[in-house]
């Protein structure tokens, strides 16, 4: 198994001989207007540059968008990609709105969906807490299981919660990628992972490796890798959860 932070949530994922791309979000730098509400009104999303080409971050077998907010799936994205890639969203909704854009092979995942003789588990998420979901919408996570591979799971944009540790307590995955930013607007709270939510996870999953994505990418992030780096180490979490930089691969 290889994972690539690319930028945002947007990951590589080569799993038993496929390479998935996951939550593609390719515009240049400065593409699109700042998320309002929120921080950092002056500056445009993408906040960074891709770390490595375009042209080959859409290399890909497949394609997984957890969810159609802007920064999991955007225009670059949906011109870019060929039309006939299979992918994989999370409800018939999004994948109405994907075959809009001329994709042909859009799958809905489920609890045993598959691809290559990969198993694909669709997982629960909750993008927020409280009120702030009723403008969050719906989200969803993804298990990867394969006789020659750890266990992965893909939280997507989640903040902590039961069905996390349910998800964990059910797949006992080797490896687990978390959305850290504390992305915020003004008013609601957190819509994804912040320090304490990371450290939850850790502690649900100590056999686990922890890598953190979704930081530093658009405006309304709120935590930092600096931050988040020196929180793990001052709980001695910091070899255990991962904070890679744009474009950092690991092997697992």
């Amino acid at each position: 198994m290889k994972i690539q932070q690319i930028r945002n949530a947007t990951l590589t994922v080569e799993y038993a001989g496929v390479r998935f791309l996951v939550d593609p979000f390719l515009a240049e730098k400065g593409t699109y207007a700042a998320f309002p509400n929120s921080l950092r009104q002056e500056q445009k999303n993408p906040l960074v540059d891709l770390p490595i080409p375009l042209e080959e971050v859409v290399v890909a077998d497949a394609v997984i968008v957890t969810h159609l907010h802007l920064d999991h799936w955007d225009e670059t994205a949906a011109y870019t990609l060929p039309k006939d890639i299979p992918l994989f969203t999370q409800n018939e909704a999004d994948a109405a709105e994907i075959k809009k854009q001329g994709f042909t092979q859009v799958s809905v995942l489920d609890s045993d969906s598959s691809f290559e003789g990969i198993q694909l588990v669709k997982t629960a998420g909750e993008h927020g807490r409280g009120d702030i979901l009723a403008i969050a919408g719906s989200v969803c996570g993804v298990v990867f299981k394969h006789t020659s591979e750890k266990t992965l799971y893909i939280a997507g944009d989640t903040v902590w919660y039961p069905a996390v540790e349910q998800n964990i307590q059910a797949h006992a995955p080797a490896v687990i990628v978390v959305n850290a930013g504390d992305n915020q607007f003004l008013q609601g709270g957190s819509l994804v992972m912040g320090k304490e939510d990371v450290q939850k996870t850790a502690a649900a999953a100590p056999n686990a490796t922890i890598l953190t994505s979704h930081m530093e990418a658009v405006n309304h992030w709120t935590l930092s890798r600096q931050e988040l780096r020196a929180f793990l180490q001052a709980n001695n979490l910091e070899k255990q959860v991962l904070v890679p930089e744009d474009g950092e691969t690991y092997s697992f």
